[in-house]
């Protein structure tokens, strides 16, 4: 019998590694099946051929499968999150005219968010009060986690995002671009497009997304339900397969084959050693300085594959925070039924692969490297703080959310 194709989506990202590397390196074809790999400019292009089935699975953004739940997108398809892609991967990079402003006003060199996050501050209340344009710092999608990320960071720092700074729409391949071209002054984007910034000596990454928020989520393998209901056995096959390839991603001894594949110019196309800065957690934040971060982008380990339903919920959170959508109890519930751990947890049954007991978790509550109870090994999470020592339970999400204000802005 030949193999079952299965036609996927990508962004040309470092976090496609995991879908790209389950079909480039076999485990697809292990399972039986062929991916058709599709690559795409922008998560809209993403958003709408998953939604009309041009795709039957993509690489996607944590809080998409939310966000077309909720009545954000144009079609009306319901989708879900099986898998995730790994945990962390993205960075915060301004232009070198920011930067200068911001090392003048104390913002350290090492990416603590706290300190340049109060440089920034700094920055953009001169900036308003001379009257000058707004900062302009451009995200990937309105509904990613890198806007959540950086309108966190910014509230947190004592900065409205909303009135403070314009955050802007720009697809991840063109950031480095409209930086150069100085349409924006700032981006958070998954790599490695913050170290092309660097490269091209356009930019300076000034912290990253898991300072932030330690082993944040970014990105999810996604479907209509509809397709995952008709095919359950291809859906399954493909979760093992890829789960497997992010274990094999996660091997430093093939970051060079990785970094290699990535490089070609019908995948990312870009410079392999731009590519396993990224890979290795030694980041260039600028020419001369060397970050090194070693859970800067985990695919595999402590549970960087299970869909967390804590994630879901977090994500919805900073959707009401920010006015994209109303809270109430059925928008609640269908934010959380988006990701679907009990669909991930039952293609790994059997395999000897460690599996969360649990469906959420309290996020941002563990401090350091803890075990916690699974199913088919032992596994180790966390540690997964918030850099401003806040924690998200979903038992108290209305508590959570109500505690939110679109302006944390202090005296």
């Amino acid at each position: 019998m030949g193999l079952t194709q299965i036609t996927a989506g990508y962004v040309p990202l470092l976090d496609s590694v995991v879908l790209l590397a389950t079909e480039e390196f076999g485990f697809a074809e292990s399972e039986g099946l062929h991916l058709n790999l599709v690559r795409e400019t922008s998560w809209a292009n993403i958003r709408d051929r998953v939604a009309i089935g041009h795709l039957d699975v993509a690489h996607m953004l944590g809080p998409m499968p939310l966000s077309a739940n909720l009545g954000l997108t144009p079609l009306d398809a319901a989708v879900i999150a099986p898998m995730a892609l790994g945990l962390g991967g993205a960075a915060m990079t301004m232009s070198n005219a920011v930067w200068a402003k911001m090392a003048e006003a104390g913002a350290p060199e090492d990416g603590a968010p706290g300190p340049v996050g109060a440089a920034l501050r700094k920055v953009v209340e001169e900036r308003n009060r001379g009257g000058e344009p707004h900062l302009r710092l451009a995200v990937v999608h309105p509904e990613s986690a890198h806007n959540y990320a950086l309108r966190y960071w910014l509230a947190a720092s004592g900065m409205d995002p909303d009135n403070d700074v314009d955050i802007v729409i720009v697809p991840p391949p063109l950031q480095a671009d409209a930086l150069a071209a100085k349409r924006t002054d700032g981006f958070c984007v998954g790599e490695p497009f913050g170290s092309v910034a660097v490269a091209r000596g356009v930019g300076r990454i000034v912290t990253t997304k898991g300072h932030i928020w330690q082993m944040s989520p970014d990105k999810v393998l996604g479907t209509r339900l509809q397709w995952a209901e008709r095919f359950p056995e291809q859906l399954a096959a493909l979760l093992r397969a890829a789960t497997r390839a992010a274990r094999w991603c996660e091997d430093p001894t093939n970051h060079a084959a990785i970094a290699a594949m990535l490089a070609r110019e019908d995948r990312l196309g870009i410079d392999a050693n731009l590519i396993l800065r990224a890979l290795t957690g030694r980041l260039q934040f600028a020419p001369d300085v060397e970050e090194p971060i070693p859970d800067f982008f985990v695919p595999y380990s402590r549970a960087a594959n299970f869909p967390w339903v804590s994630h879901a919920l977090w994500f919805y959170s900073q959707m009401v925070r920010w006015g994209q959508v109303t809270h109430t109890p059925e928008n609640a519930r269908k934010a959380a039924a988006s990701y679907r751990p009990d669909l991930y947890r039952a293609a790994l049954s059997g395999m000897g692969m460690p599996v969360p007991g649990a469906s959420s978790k309290i996020e941002g509550a563990l401090v350091e490297p803890t075990e916690v109870g699974a199913v088919g090994g032992h596994l180790t999470l966390g540690p997964d703080g918030f850099f401003d020592g806040s924690q998200f339970d979903l038992d108290y999400l209305d508590d959570y959310i109500r505690g939110q204000s679109r302006d944390l802005r202090t005296e």
